[in-house]
């Protein structure tokens, strides 16, 4: 088994490679900050409390804060006042962001058409993520 995790973790570093190489390069922005983004868009109204974006993308809400920072200086996400509770700020994809998304979406789907092929099933990565506690 120490074999196979390292493996994979070899394996997923080269392919975090190929993705934030080509979004750098063609849209100026990380794979970690277009994860943020996507993973934004996927809460109702584009908008999430830093905890709730943090457990989607598994870093801490202290990390979502200082990765969206920048996000936020370049017009991509906007942070407003929660309606229950004025010390929490929720983030909001905000149109620019909406329009990165979708251009950096076509840069992911072309990296991801360009992968080897393999017989390893997304329900086996799934199975594999779940036993080692992760949920989605």
């Amino acid at each position: 088994m120490e074999t196979l995790a390292f493996s994979l973790m070899d394996v997923a570093s080269l392919i975090e490679k190929r993705f934030d190489r080509a979004l750098s390069a063609i849209r100026g922005v990380s794979l970690g900050e277009y994860r943020l983004l996507r993973s934004l868009s996927a809460f109702p109204q584009a908008r999430a409390t830093r905890v709730d974006l943090a457990r989607a993308v598994g870093l801490t809400p202290s990390a979502v804060t200082r990765a969206l920072k920048p996000l936020e200086k370049l017009g991509f996400v906007t942070t407003e006042k929660s309606d229950r509770d004025a010390r929490q700020s929720l983030a909001r994809l905000a149109p620019a962001g909406e329009t990165l998304l979708s251009d950096a979406d076509g840069v992911v789907a072309d990296v991801a058409s360009g992968l080897p092929q393999t017989t390893i099933t997304v329900e086996q990565l799934d199975a594999l993520y779940r036993g080692l506690g992760g949920s989605r």
